[in-house]
């Protein structure tokens, strides 16, 4: 019950809901009761004492309002246990949504996507399972026989000391059929996120697919994945319907013995009828619960197994969101930016580490462009991620105007960087609202400059609606240098004083490129330029230029002076050249 507990301690008002399930319960266990005196007292009467449907007038109101007592009890508990099922998903899904915001991308990065949106859907989702069915019918299990018990033994001690040798059995037959079923139900559940994350996995690597012919084989794929996730379900099923028929065939013997023995009882006339009449109506109401309970039992370990995944991501430590040591002042930076002796290694599977980048430096002027570039895995994109704080180094600093950029919040420093992807990521809404994403409250003029200093203007005006235009999902309508120059107008837009720009031009004609690149030459007077690049106008346009190579940095200066000093700079012009001559 390990997972219940931490489901129940995300539920601030877990007490109050406790309270009112507990006096649903309660309320349902005395109408219970009541309604079978009332019906062992009407027949009794009607039937052996030949009384007629006049004089058990208001035995039969009182009925009448008992049974509608208990209806609204049933409503009741429904009303709340929905209320109280609907916060925990609201919470345990915002929770989630904030807890990946705070692990950032390189925690997605690692993980499939398809799984973590099952988790933020179908785990949260099955929580209901748990707080609406299962955890209800706990407080009535252990409420509402408890209470008939009590009722039994002042009525007959006989019948009450059946009822409480017979219980016990019942539980014991539902444990020992849920340890097998827990195992299953874990295993369905990672199939079934491993097949949406699959599914996901295809659907966007369709166009791949079809265009290397590989989609019968994910077909196939698909297929054993589905009906591998079908067989366990189908293993899950056979339990759970075992277990409902050892609880209905317990129940039903419990309820024979019963009858037989106030039977025998009555024949013998040792127990009056009313009173006969009056334990065996509430002998399957004694039962009732029990058996409810092994049937959400099983539904709620498909809740156990979603609350797993759900609390394997809440608890993944948060690294590096506070400062060490708090500024007294606000994130800022004026003259330099100083990446000084940074040192960093990524994880990996076999618990090593390997080296990413070996104590490297270098200072970026205000006003100045400055050009990284070297091989693929030479650690460029690395030290980007240190520069938008998604990851800390293990030695070394870097610094604001000679202040480690870690006395301030990561969200702070933030503020002071603009950046423009690789692959920027779109989101299916319009143009205006893209470009807006990194200040939102920016004019539609400053849209428009934004657009224009990024070269995309003009084409925005050859669309019917403009810049009200909707990109589709990831900016499917968009062409590969169109997402570039939109990605660059939003870093444009931001007006953060440092400026990455990570092949800001590597999908655009040498005319664009033009254009854009004195865009960035008008704005870099007053921001800190970092541009990472493959294109040899791009980086001999820059100030400085920093050559990387295996975590390293072995060279700095002018693409001039790169030239005449530095054999690993010669090849990888030599190299960018034949790539810009096979374009």
């Amino acid at each position: 019950m390990k997972i219940n507990k931490r489901l129940l301690q995300y539920v601030k008002t877990m007490r109050i809901y406790v309270v009112i399930v507990g006096a649903l319960s309660l309320l349902t266990a005395i109408f219970i009761i009541l309604q079978s005196h009332y019906i062992a007292s009407i027949i009794n009467a009607v039937f052996l004492n030949k009384q007629s449907l006049t004089q058990v007038t208001s035995a039969l109101l009182i009925l009448l309002v008992v049974l509608l007592g208990r209806a609204a009890v049933i409503w009741g508990n429904d009303i709340a246990t929905n209320t109280v099922s609907g916060k925990v998903k609201s919470d345990l899904r915002l929770r989630l949504f904030n807890h990946l915001l705070k692990l950032g991308p390189m925690y997605v990065r690692g993980e499939r996507s398809g799984e973590i949106a099952n988790t933020t859907t179908e785990a949260v989702e099955s929580l209901d399972a748990y707080f609406n069915l299962f955890f209800p019918q706990v407080c009535a299990t252990i409420i509402i026989p408890v209470a008939i018990l009590i009722m039994v033994f002042s009525t007959d001690v006989l019948s009450g000391v059946v009822l409480l040798v017979t219980w016990p059995i019942l539980p014991v037959f539902m444990i020992l059929i849920g340890l097998q079923a827990n195992a299953m139900t874990e295993s369905r559940w990672r199939q079934m996120s491993h097949l949406s994350a699959h599914f996901l996995d295809v659907l966007q690597g369709m166009t791949t697919l079809k265009l290397f012919g590989r989609n019968k084989i994910q077909q196939e794929t698909i297929r054993r994945m589905s009906d591998r996730y079908g067989d366990t379900t189908m293993a899950v099923l056979r339990v759970a319907f075992l277990s409902s028929f050892v609880m209905e065939l317990g129940s039903t013997i419990s309820n024979a013995i019963i009858a037989v023995e106030i039977g025998l009882r009555l024949l013998y006339g040792n127990i009056p009828f009313e009173q006969a009449f009056f334990v065996l109506l509430l002998t399957p109401e004694f039962y009732q619960p029990l058996r409810n309970l092994g049937t959400q039992f099983h539904a709620s370990m498909n809740s156990s197994a979603g609350a797993q995944r759900i609390f394997d991501i809440l608890e993944v430590p948060v690294k590096n969101e506070k400062p060490a040591a708090l500024s007294t002042t606000p994130a800022k930076i004026e003259q330099r930016l100083s990446i000084d002796g940074i040192h960093f290694a990524y994880p990996t599977a076999d618990g090593q580490r390997q080296e990413a980048l070996r104590g490297v430096s270098f200072a970026i002027e205000r006003g100045q462009k400055v050009a990284l570039v070297g091989k693929s895995g030479a650690g460029k994109s690395t030290l980007v991620n240190l520069l938008l704080r998604f990851i800390e180094p293990d030695q070394g600093s870097i610094q604001a105007d000679g202040k480690d950029i870690r006395s301030f919040t990561a969200a702070e420093w933030r503020k002071l960087v603009a950046w423009q992807p690789q692959r920027p990521y779109l989101f299916n809404t319009t143009i205006a609202d893209n470009i807006r994403l990194g200040r939102p409250e920016a004019s539609m003029e400053e849209v428009i400059e934004a657009a224009l200093m990024a070269n995309l203007h003009d084409f925005i005006q050859t669309l019917p609606q403009g810049y009200e235009t909707r990109i589709g999902e990831r900016g499917t309508r968009l062409s590969g240098g169109q997402l570039q120059r939109l990605s660059l107008a939003r870093a444009l837009l931001k007006q953060s004083p440092i400026l990455l720009l990570d092949e800001a031009t590597s999908t655009l004609d040498a005319e664009s490129e033009a254009r854009v690149l004195e865009s960035i030459d008008r704005v870099a007077p007053e921001h800190f330029v970092l541009i990472i690049a493959h294109r040899l106008h791009t980086i001999s346009s820059a100030d400085r230029i920093v050559v990387l190579q295996d975590g390293q940095v072995i060279g700095s200066g002018t693409h001039q002076e790169l030239l005449a000093q530095s054999p690993a700079y010669q090849e990888l012009i030599k190299a960018y050249e034949e790539e810009e001559a096979m374009v």
